[in-house]
């Protein structure tokens, strides 16, 4: 299948080139969007476990890119890569025991560990759109202009969803600390 281009800005072009099997235009395509990619995954998944899925990610990626059918597609194409990732890795993990207990808590100093599990915790209970927003911001680091170009959003819809998830996650949080 042909890839259609929409613009020609360079981002399109590396896709372009990355469809037609450029392995450096992939590799800068990862560069890219492994934050985005690891940020849906980390909203999902065990910490420990997000970093393996973002390689996953990719390469299914690389297995189908040809298959789109635009380059301005490729943001939310990736995402819904991500997260179907996501929930084959729960299929598969009903499918298996753990042999030695351990979970990812136990990797970290305790109290910090605990405080930041707690919270991830909480954001994974929030809605999709204020979930992967809070996750790209607070824990991949990105701007909210970075987060908007990622995902596809317009700056004023990750402001608002920063904005009424960062409310929620106080609110959960207030909950916690009253108990």
């Amino acid at each position: 299948m042909v890839l259609v281009a929409v613009g020609t800005s360079e981002e399109d072009g590396l896709i372009r080139r990355a469809a037609e099997g450029d392995r450096p235009a992939f590799g800068e395509l990862y560069l890219r969007y492994a934050r985005m990619v690891h940020g849906i995954l980390l909203a999902r998944v065990p910490a420990g476990d997000a970093e393996d899925l973002v390689q996953d990610v990719f390469l299914s990626a690389m297995r189908q890119l040809r298959g789109l059918r635009t380059a301005a597609a490729f943001r939310g194409w990736l995402g819904a890569i991500a997260r179907n990732r996501a929930m084959d890795y729960f299929r598969e993990a009903r499918q298996t025991v753990p042999l030695d207990g351990q979970n990812e808590r136990e990797h970290a100093p305790r109290e910090t560990a605990e405080d930041a599990f707690l919270v991830l915790g909480m954001i994974r209970g929030l809605p999709e759109a204020y979930r992967d927003t809070l996750i790209l911001r607070l824990v991949e680091g990105m701007t909210g202009p970075e987060i908007a170009k990622a995902t596809g959003l317009t700056p004023d819809s990750v402001r608002v969803n920063l904005c009424r998830g960062m409310k929620m996650l106080r609110q959960l949080a207030g909950g916690i600390e009253g108990k």
